[in-house]
């Protein structure tokens, strides 16, 4: 494989481990509020526990891909495997 589909594949790879961390963390955190939480909770503001929910479960897949990726890009040399995504060109300016 050359380093361009190694770079797709990576970037696909990456997303998909990111939304399953969104997900299962998501599931996490409702069973926990929905057995502990939901009675402690008055009626009309349990709304409100599933976009905390949402939220927390956003930034834990964040941070939990962050840390990962740092752990996973001191592994791998990345100049060895993958292509840049954007590749800076010199543009001549006029008159020189």
């Amino acid at each position: 494989m050359n380093k361009k589909a190694n770079t797709i594949l990576f970037i696909l790879g990456a997303t998909v481990f990111n939304v399953l961390i969104a997900v299962g963390s998501f599931i996490l955190l409702f069973l926990l509020y929905a057995r502990y939480l939901i009675n402690l909770i008055p009626e009309n503001g349990q709304g409100w526990g599933i976009l905390v929910i949402f939220i927390a479960a956003l930034a834990i897949s964040f941070v939990v891909y962050r840390y990962s990726l740092k752990f996973l890009l001191k592994k791998i040399d990345v100049d060895k495997y993958f292509d840049p995504l954007f590749v800076r060109r010199n543009i001549k300016k006029p008159g020189s």
